[in-house]
C-alpha cells in the first residue's frame, strides 16, 4: 500500500480515485459481446463461454442430476453454516415488510401505496476465482420474500463445465430452480435480450467486475432495470489508537483478496498505529492462499495519515466506500459523521466478513462512489411501489375545482375537462 502523509484537501479527490480499465477499451469489448449475444443468442453464449471460461458446454442450464450431486458433495458442516446465514438474512429482510396505511388527504380522497413484486429477475453470481454462493443468499432470499414469479441465476462454469457445488446447493436451498452456466458480460446480455435457453428479465442484480458492471449499465438502455452500478469490491477503514492492528490488517486483506481490481483504503491520525497495521498486513499477506491477487490489489491501495478524525470522516464521505469499518472502541462518537457508505461496521469486533456472510444485512452494495446516491440491495429492490387513489363523489367535489384551475393554468384543457364532466354529472344528479 502506498502511504500519504497529511495530504491537503485539494489532493483528496485524486486520492479517492478508483483503479479503472481504459473506458474506450472497456466499452468496445462490452458492446461487441452484447451485440454478439443479441444477434446470435445461445450460439454466442456457448462460444463466449469457451473463449472466456475455457468451458466447452453441451447445455447451458444445470440439470437436476447436477443439483443432486452438488447437494451430496457439500459437507454437512458447511450446510449448517449456510443455514445459519440463511436464517439471519431472512429475519433481517422480512423485517422490511411493511403495511402502508390508507391516507385520506381530503374528505372523500383516499391514497395509499402497495408493494408489488417485480415479476422476472436475473441474479448474477460471480464464479471464477471465488464462487460467491453467499451472494445467492443475499439476492435470492429477498427475491423469494418479495414473491418474484421467475428467478434466473447465471454464474460462470469452471473449465470442466461444472458449477461449484456450494452454489448449486445454496440455490436449491432457497428454491431457485433455473441455474444457467454463463458468466461475464455475455450473461448480462442474455438476461437483457433473452435467448432460447435464457428468458429476458425485468431487472438484473448482482456484483461483478468492470465488464459485468458496464454490461448492466448498457442493459438499462433496453428497458431492463439494475440494482446498482456495483463493480469491484472496496473497503475503507478508519482506525484510531484504540483499534486492534491485527484485526484491521485482516479486514484490509479480506477485501484485497477479492480481486486484483479491488481497493482498500486505511485512514488514521496516529502514525505509529498505521505503521503497526501495515506491519501486521505484510505478515498476514504471506499466509494467504490468494496472496498474489491481494498483492495486485494492494498496489492500487492507500494508507493516508490525516490531521484529525473529522478529516478522516470528511475523506470517507468523499470516497463513499462500499464498506466502511470504524476500528475503534469509541464508535458512538463518530456515527453521526457518516454520510456516504454502503454498509458500516462499528467497533473492533464488527468485521466486514460478518456482513458478507451471516450477520443478516445485505452484501450487495454500491461501489465506485455510488454510495453517495444508491442504497444497497434490500427487500424494496425486488418490488415496485404502486400508488393507488380512490375518489368518492364528495372527494371529486372537494378537490375538483383546484384541479380545474391548475390544469387551465398549464393550458391542458383535456385534463380540466376530465374533472368538469364529473362535476357536471354530479350537479345534474
Amino acid at each position: 500500500m502506498k502511504t500519504f502523509k497529511y495530504p491537503t484537501q485539494e489532493k483528496w479527490a485524486a486520492l479517492a480515485q478508483r483503479p479503472t480499465l481504459p473506458k474506450n477499451e472497456l466499452n468496445e469489448t462490452v458492446n461487441n459481446i452484447m451485440n454478439d449475444v443479441k444477434q446470435n443468442g445461445d450460439e454466442a453464449l456457448f462460444r463466449l463461454t469457451e473463449e472466456f471460461d475455457g468451458a466447452k458446454l453441451d447445455n447451458l442450464q444445470v440439470s437436476d442430476q447436477e443439483i443432486e450431486e452438488a447437494i451430496n458433495a457439500v459437507p454437512d458442516e458447511l450446510k449448517k453454516a449456510i443455514e445459519l446465514a440463511k436464517n439471519n438474512i431472512t429475519k433481517f429482510h422480512k423485517s422490511q415488510q411493511t403495511e402502508e396505511a390508507i391516507i385520506e388527504t381530503s374528505v372523500g380522497v383516499k391514497c395509499w401505496r402497495k408493494s408489488i413484486a417485480i415479476e422476472k429477475v436475473g441474479l448474477y453470481i460471480p464464479g471464477g476465482t471465488a464462487p460467491l454462493f453467499s451472494t445467492i443468499l443475499m439476492l435470492g432470499i429477498p427475491a423469494k420474500i418479495a414473491s418474484c414469479k421467475e428467478i434466473i441465476l447465471c454464474t460462470p462454469p469452471a473449465k470442466d463445465g461444472t458449477i461449484n457445488p456450494a452454489i448449486l446447493y445454496t440455490a436449491n436451498l432457497i428454491g431457485i430452480n433455473i441455474v444457467v452456466k454463463c458468466g461475464g458480460a455475455q450473461a448480462i446480455a442474455a438476461l437483457c435480450y433473452g435467448t432460447k435457453s435464457i428468458a429476458s428479465v425485468n431487472k438484473i442484480f448482482g456484483p461483478g467486475n468492470q465488464y459485468v458492471t458496464s454490461a448492466k449499465e448498457k442493459a438499462q438502455n433496453y428497458g431492463v432495470a439494475i440494482d446498482m452500478p456495483a463493480g469491484p469490491s472496496e473497503v475503507l477503514v478508519i482506525a484510531d489508537e484504540t483499534c486492534n492492528p491485527i484485526f484491521v490488517a485482516a479486514d484490509l486483506l479480506s477485501q484485497a483478496e477479492h480481486g486484483a481490481d479491488s481497493q482498500v483504503i486505511l485512514l488514521g491520525i496516529n502514525e505509529f498505529t498505521l505503521a503497526k497495521i501495515e506491519e501486521e498486513l505484510n505478515q498476514q499477506l504471506e499466509q494467504l492462499p490468494r496472496k498474489e491477487i491481494a498483492k495486485k490489489a494492494l498496489l492500487n491501495s492507500k494508507t493516508i495519515l490525516l490531521n484529525s478524525m473529522n478529516d478522516c470522516f470528511d475523506f470517507s464521505n468523499l470516497y463513499a466506500p462500499e464498506h466502511l469499518i470504524i476500528a475503534s472502541e469509541n464508535t458512538n462518537l463518530y456515527i453521526d459523521q457518516i454520510i456516504n457508505a454502503g454498509s458500516v461496521f462499528l467497533g473492533n469486533y464488527s468485521c466486514e466478513s460478518a456482513g458478507d456472510y451471516a450477520s443478516g444485512t445485505n452484501h450487495t452494495l454500491p461501489t465506485n462512489g455510488y454510495a453517495r446516491n444508491y442504497s444497497g440491495v434490500s427487500l424494496d429492490s425486488f418490488v415496485k411501489k404502486v400508488t393507488f387513489q380512490e375518489l368518492s363523489k364528495t372527494g371529486i367535489q372537494n378537490i375538483g375545482n383546484a384541479i380545474e384551475l391548475m390544469a387551465e393554468a398549464e393550458e391542458l384543457m383535456a385534463h380540466k375537462n376530465a374533472v368538469t364532466v364529473r362535476l357536471k354529472a354530479l350537479q345534474n344528479d
